[in-house]
């Protein structure tokens, strides 16, 4: 029977050695690549490429050639129209002008109203009817400040003796007496006004409405 035997020192020769060239390839290219030999051999083996710079040369363009000249064309005239107007030989001539319009006219207005007949006329209160009282009506704001005064007030009276309108005809200096004033003279109550014995309406006089205070 036969024994196969190995042989380690044979083989641990053989990778110790491959170690050795292989670190010593390494060295060489390291020292190649240092001292520029590397360098060297690939120019002798490449060829060196020339590179040429070429200018563009610029062609001299001749000028462009100058423009047509302008013809001034004469002027257009245009001939009048021509209108040929025919008036019929039967019909005489008239200067008259029509209406071409087929709107309705808007209706003539009316008159205005005559003006309102006012009688001025010295009215006199009626006894037989209660009239307002001027304390009732007295400002607050006029007592506080002691505003006094006397508003003359027109008043324009119906048939009935009752106050139609009443303003301001001369006032007392103070805007809120003379206010207050106004609102007295429209709750008056007046004879029915007459005249040759017949009934007047609207008519007007003037009534003085004082305010005063007591203290005073």
């Amino acid at each position: 029977m036969g024994v196969y035997t190995h042989s380690s020192g044979n083989f641990l020769t053989r990778r110790g050695g491959f170690l050795v060239a292989l670190v010593l390839f390494h060295i060489v290219l390291f020292w190649a690549l240092k001292s520029g030999l590397a360098v060297k051999l690939l120019e002798s083996i490449t060829e060196p490429i020339k590179v040429d710079i070429v200018n563009e040369v610029k062609k001299d363009e001749p000028p462009p050639p100058p423009p047509p000249p302008k013809m001034e064309l004469p002027p257009v005239e245009v001939p009048p129209p021509v209108i040929d107007i025919t008036i019929p030989s039967d019909a005489p001539p008239t200067n008259a002008i029509s209406n071409v319009t087929d709107r309705p006219q808007p209706p003539t207005p009316p008159p205005p109203p005559p003006p309102r007949q006012v009688v001025r006329t010295a009215l006199k209160l009626n006894p037989k009817s209660s009239q307002p009282n001027v304390d009732d009506y007295y400002p607050e704001t006029s007592r506080r400040l002691e505003e006094e005064g006397v508003a003359k007030i027109k008043v324009c009276v119906a048939t009935n003796g009752r106050v139609k309108t009443a303003e301001v005809d001369e006032g007392s200096g103070f805007s809120r007496l003379d206010e207050a004033g106004v609102k007295v003279a429209k709750l008056l109550r007046f004879t029915p006004p007459t005249e040759d014995g017949k009934p007047i309406d609207d008519a007007c006089g003037t009534v003085p409405i004082r305010f005063k205070l007591p203290n005073k």
